[in-house]
């Protein structure tokens, strides 16, 4: 099912406590830019189509990423792509879009997700796996 933008970036805003609709749309569209670079095939197809027609679009045409980043490494990614960002203030940007992310895709396909990236980006989705 796809969640609607609204309730999807009311979602971001909540959890980045952002001020304003618009600071929680910037964080969300850079985020997932950068996470369509390390998702490919079925499970980027299968998370866009849960996501919201706008950011489904920003899933499957993301950034450019030679090599997987690390979670570190895309923070700082994240950071690098928001004016004023640091990587204290990306972090939370990062937990606020891909918590909301992982409630959207839904346990399958989080884990499918989660199988294509680097480890630790469990905790970037604020769903810690056993070790």
């Amino acid at each position: 099912m796809t969640l609607r933008r609204e309730a999807f970036l009311d979602h971001v805003k909540e959890r980045g406590e952002y001020g304003t609709v618009k600071e929680a749309e910037r964080a969300a569209r850079v985020v997932l830019a950068l996470l369509g670079a390390h998702l490919v095939g079925e499970v980027r197809s299968q998370l866009a189509a849960r996501l919201p027609e706008g950011f489904a679009l920003i899933l499957l045409n993301p950034l450019q990423s030679a090599e997987p980043l690390s979670p570190e490494r895309f923070i700082r990614a994240t950071a690098a792509w928001i004016e004023g960002a640091t990587e204290q203030t990306a972090t939370w940007d990062v937990s606020a879009v891909l918590s909301t992310v992982a409630d959207t895709a839904g346990d399958d396909l989080l884990g499918q997700i989660l199988l294509q990236l680097p480890a630790g980006y469990d905790l970037l989705f604020g769903r810690p796996q056993p070790t």
